[in-house]
């Protein structure tokens, strides 16, 4: 065999090795699968480019290996498309069903000489000389591969970070092969010269497809990419040590090989492999040493910390002060458990501070939350935890030490109905929190001391953190509830100034007919409260609510100009002047109606505020490429009036908290800005308040210029 063909035929067992790597790491999932479909083609493609390279085999078998080649060729962009769509957790479009059935027609076509027509010699291998199909197969893989570099690309910086690294390692090994890929296809298309050289091309893209195949473990090491897991033993780890070692004196031995060839023989490569291999081995045995130990930064890097679980475990232990809610640290504790540490089952109980009742938290497999009245403070499990001050109880008397104490057996009757292997005690200030009970490993080995030490220190951690996250809870409960007193006050206080009013006057028409007087001045004041509760029940409904904007291309001059018309009568008796400040027609896709209702508000407050002879200022701007990454508008508010205290300002967004009259119809009752907040959020956007008392008051709103899923709008398009 020719050292040429070596390239392939490597980059076809590697590859074959990492898919079904990946593959046996789970079997239920779909992304495993394409990527199954993905190296199988990566893998055909390579196995048929080496017996590509053999010139002594006739035309008719040479066309035979090309039709080979072309027929993994032809389900690698497809089955890549559909791979990254999957791990950039894109919903799959139906053009994908149709490519998949345009590409299965081409591998037809490929037993014809519709897509492999002839086959030509290039001096160093046989390359295929395309027929119609493959021309087809051409623009299609310029397509495919152009949108799945683009979407992968764009995706990763959407993505958490945790999900951006996996999809980078990807994108890294695609672009590398789709690189060298398309240069195997020049000689095809008749190029068989980089351009603006005398230099041959050669296939490269073997070559290619072994640095993909390793770049794919690294990454499904280091990253766990494809959902691809792996939890090794320190042997295993010092194994990997080993092959790396030998990977990289092999690696020389082949650059050597492709600078030297006349002076390097085939029988000289392969007995250089075989030395690095044995000085590897018997340097791990009798010289470990010379290996230095796991924490040199560049060995860590390139193996990274997943080979041995237990500085996995430690890696979680430090992050877990970093997380705000338990949903999200009861999902990668479980994560950790069940994946890294092989836990078959495991079980998370909770103590409530309030009522001291202990409950089933999380489950593993998953089992309905419930109260669980046998386990008190008193009862004998926590009382060996708080008596001797252990760090664990071990229920299978495998692990326990000779001898059992009345209580231990007590507290191990307690936990027969959960038949854990081991239980861990929560405690925040030396008070019981929770317990942790951990089943059998799923593999059937037993737990080690290194590993009962490990839980000790996540119980440990976990016991401070998810006591913080429910103090933080409580707090933002007690202020959800004084912010619902505070509403309820306010409504009662409003609603029953303006049913005062409607309630005499019924009172009076209820003794009899009412006098003209009496009519002229009570019925006007009741049916202005009766709007004024309509209005107040219609504008504490659109706090409360949840609501979809209806975005339309208009003309924001236009807009504000009209409601500022509607306000000006307003501002004239307040003896104030309302100017607009714009040079050019701004145009962005909003809600016109909410738009309206938010410059409506922010102008009658600035009315409101106005003192006589003081200017209100309207501004309306483009913000440019420097100051936004896309294209957003600014709407600015500006009165010259009384302005804010800083006590003030801090509450001014609270609902129902207002400095002005409760229950004037031209006032409002507090929710003002409260709308004007929610009506920037639902576009979007940010609101912000600059005032300074006497100085008057300055609202900013910027809002984004595009959204999807807008229409456009007849009389506002450009």
């Amino acid at each position: 065999m020719k050292f040429a063909a070596i390239i392939p035929i490597t980059a076809a067992i590697v590859n074959l090795a990492v898919t079904f790597f990946v593959l046996t790491r789970n079997l239920r999932a779909r992304v495993n699968w394409v990527y199954l479909l993905w190296g199988l083609s990566i893998t055909v493609w390579n196995l048929g480019v080496a017996f590509l390279f053999k010139k002594e085999q006739p035309t008719a078998e040479a066309i035979i290996w090309a039709q080979v080649v072309q027929f993994g060729v032809v389900f690698l962009p497809i089955s890549l498309f559909h791979l990254c769509l999957l791990v950039a957790q894109v919903p799959p479009p139906k053009l994908l069903r149709y490519l998949y059935c345009f590409h299965g027609l081409l591998a037809v076509s490929n037993f014809t000489r519709l897509f492999v027509a002839d086959v030509r010699w290039v001096g160093y291998a046989y390359y295929t000389v395309g027929g119609p199909a493959f021309w087809l197969f051409i623009v299609s893989y310029t397509f495919v591969a152009v949108r799945t570099t683009f979407l992968m690309y764009r995706r990763q910086r959407e993505l958490p970070p945790k999900h951006r690294s996996r999809l980078r390692a990807l994108l890294g090994a695609n672009v590398l092969l789709i690189v060298f890929g398309t240069n195997d296809i020049l000689p095809i298309l008749g190029v068989t010269q980089y351009p603006f050289t005398h230099l041959t091309i050669y296939p490269l893209g073997s070559g290619a497809a072994v640095l993909y195949g390793l770049l794919v473990a690294y990454s499904a090491v280091q990253h766990e990419l494809l959902g691809a897991r792996v939890t090794l033993s320190r042997f295993a780890a010092h194994l990997a040590r080993i092959l790396f070692v030998f990977c990289v004196g092999a690696l020389l031995l082949v650059a050597f090989k492709l600078w030297k060839p006349d002076s390097f023989p085939p029988y000289a490569l392969i007995s250089g492999m075989v030395g690095v291999l044995a000085s590897a081995v018997i340097a791990a045995v009798y010289f470990p040493r010379l290996f230095g130990r796991s924490d040199e930064a560049l060995e860590r890097w390139i193996l990274g910390d997943q080979f041995e679980y237990r500085d996995r475990v430690r890696r979680f232990i430090i992050s877990i002060p970093s997380y705000s809610d338990t949903d999200s640290l009861m999902k990668d504790l479980q994560d950790l458990l069940v994946n890294t540490m092989s836990v078959r089952r495991h079980q998370i109980i909770l103590m409530d501070q309030a009522t001291q009742v202990f409950s089933l938290y999380r489950a593993h497999p998953e089992e309905a939350q419930k109260q669980l009245p046998d386990l008190k403070l008193n009862s004998p499990l926590l009382q060996l935890f708080a008596q001797t001050e252990a760090k664990v109880l071990a229920f299978n008397l495998a692990y326990a030490a000779p001898g059992e104490t009345k209580l231990e057996h007590a507290a191990r009757e307690q936990l027969r109905q959960f038949s854990p292997e081991f239980c861990f005690p929560f405690s925040y200030g030396g008070e019981p929190a929770g317990l942790l009970l951990i089943g059998e490993k799923a593999n059937g080995a037993f737990y080690t001391m290194d590993d009962q030490q490990l839980f000790i220190e996540l119980v440990r951690s976990l016991g401070l953190v998810i006591n913080q996250i429910r103090l933080t809870n409580e707090v933002l409960e007690a202020k959800e509830l004084e912010l619902l007193g505070r509403m309820s006050r306010g409504l009662a206080h409003d609603l029953n100034n303006l049913i005062t009013p409607i309630s005499t006057f019924l009172q009076l028409a209820q003794l009899g007919p009412v006098g003209p007087d009496v009519e002229a001045e009570l019925l006007p004041v009741a049916l202005r409260s009766m709007e004024v509760i309509r209005t107040y029940v219609r504008e504490s409904l659109f706090v409360s609510e949840h609501r979809t904007p209806q975005f339309q291309q208009t003309e924001l001059g236009k807009l504000v100009k009209e409601v500022c018309t509607i306000h000006e009568p307003a501002a004239r008796a307040h003896g104030a002047a309302i100017g607009l400040d714009w040079n050019q027609e701004v145009f962005g896709e909003v809600d016109p109606v909410l738009l309206q209702r938010l410059v409506g508000n922010l102008v009658v407050n600035a009315i409101d505020a106005s003192k006589g002879g003081s200017g209100i200022r309207v501004e309306i701007s483009r913000l440019s490429a420097s100051d936004r990454a896309d294209e957003w508008l600014r709407l600015k508010v500006i009165d010259e009036g009384v302005g804010m205290a800083p006590d003030v300002l801090r509450q001014i967004d609270t609902p129902y908290f207002t400095t002005k009259v409760n229950g004037d119809e031209h006032r409002g009752f507090g929710l003002g800005l409260a709308i004007c907040r929610k009506i920037t959020h639902l576009h979007g956007g940010h609101l912000r308040i600059d005032s300074m008392e006497g100085r008057g008051t300055t609202v900013q709103v910027d809002l984004p210029a595009r959204h999807e899923g807008a229409v456009p709008h007849e009389g506002n398009a450009r």
